[in-house]
């Protein structure tokens, strides 16, 4: 059997290309397709060096021709990676773009990391599902995700969907909230060593060529601290607001308010739905009772307070917590306990955080950011 050019490339037309929203053709990742008999050759030009987007591409090429054009045919991927201009010697001016469906995207920060982010984003999903909504996880944290863990899905894997014509991942699914993290693409052992640009590109990958569906919130679980990854998602995507993590001893509180500050630049202008304070107390089980403020006492409420923000709740230091992300299943599916009715009444000032602002303030523009000869600038 003979193959034609064409409908190689029209069957190449069909798969997207890893954070662009092109197809491979139209972005020109194809550079040439040579066939022979039954056999084909696909030349490809990819801009990430990333193995498992390498790998993606090579699958997705051999797939859509089995499908497309000819189960049978013989095919030879090659792939070349040309990586583009360093940040310093290009001009970026990258306006973000909503995605269709989504209604609430929200931003889990911490000035500080080790002071339970991730727990408390991945039970502020479960309970949001909980309550009925439509919620998603994006786990942005390139360099620790631990969303696979703390929903038992460390061996999931997410499947290529057509939607809409083009190739999409379509995120795992657990406890009724859709998840997407770099940790389904590395091996347990494997250390992401990424620089900024590239992780970038990984995340935009992660957040627009996803099938999400229909979702009433996002959940976006940030890194620590305040960089490039967080400069990154706001460049992105137009953030609904953003909500602080912190412990409430004074070296995390520091982190914490700037953290909020970096929200707050006129430059950026995402709305802080408030501050949370996790491992606000010890409780021996033996001794219901009692409070032991072991990192202080309410610092994130007074720290609330003196920036004029909402303080949306505590949650207490409770072994249980950290076993439950330990296994997989977050504290907040444990029925009738403590630890629910505290991540219920969290959930519930968030979401009544999130109607205020959506009430009362017009939609956040995501930022644009120029970058030019080493110098940044951050503007809206």
């Amino acid at each position: 059997m003979k193959l034609e050019k064409s409908a190689i490339l029209k069957a190449l037309e069909t798969i997207t290309v890893a954070g662009e929203g092109k197809n491979m053709v139209e972005s020109g990742a194809v550079k040439n397709v040579i066939t022979f008999g039954d056999e084909v050759v696909v030349d490809l030009v990819l801009t990430t060096p990333a193995l498992h987007i390498r790998k993606r591409a090579e699958v997705d090429v051999m797939k859509a021709i089995h499908d497309e054009v000819y189960e049978k045919a013989k095919i030879k991927v090659n792939i070349k990676v040309e990586a583009p201009a360093p940040a310093a010697t290009q001009k970026n001016e990258i306006k973000g773009k909503a995605i269709p469906g989504i209604k609430n995207i929200i931003a889990v920060a911490s000035g500080k990391g080790g002071v339970g982010k991730s727990t408390v984003t991945s039970n502020l999903a479960v309970s949001l599902a909980k309550m009925g909504f439509k919620v998603g996880l994006l786990d942005a944290d390139i360099y620790g995700p631990s969303a696979p863990i703390m929903f038992d899905v460390e061996r999931e894997r997410p499947l290529s969907v057509n939607e809409g014509g083009k190739s999409k991942m379509k995120p795992i699914e657990n406890y009724g909230v859709k998840i997407l993290s770099i940790g389904f693409f590395t091996q347990p052992n494997q250390a992401v060593v990424w620089r900024g640009p590239m992780a970038a590109k990984a995340l935009n990958q992660m957040i627009f060529d996803a099938a999400w569906g229909e979702l009433d919130f996002m959940l976006i679980d940030l890194p620590p601290g305040t960089g490039d990854i967080h400069l990154s998602i706001m460049q992105s995507l137009p953030i609904t607001g953003a909500v602080v993590v912190s412990t409430p001893q004074n070296v995390a509180l520091a982190d914490a308010r700037k953290g909020v500050a970096m929200f707050q630049q006129e430059s950026i202008n995402v709305p802080v739905l408030g501050v949370i304070e996790n491992m606000a107390y010890f409780t021996p089980e033996e001794l219901p009772n009692n409070k032991y403020y072991i990192f202080g006492k309410e610092g994130a409420k007074h720290l609330a307070e003196d920036l004029e923000i909402p303080f949306l709740g505590e949650i207490p230091l409770v072994q249980s917590i950290r076993e439950a992300g330990d296994v997989g299943r977050p504290a907040a599916l444990q029925v009738a306990t403590p630890i629910e009715k505290a991540f219920e009444a969290l959930t519930r000032n968030v979401v009544q955080e999130v109607v205020r602002r959506n009430d009362d303030l017009p939609p956040t523009e995501a930022i644009k950011i120029t970058t030019m000869a080493g110098c940044s600038a951050v503007k809206k």
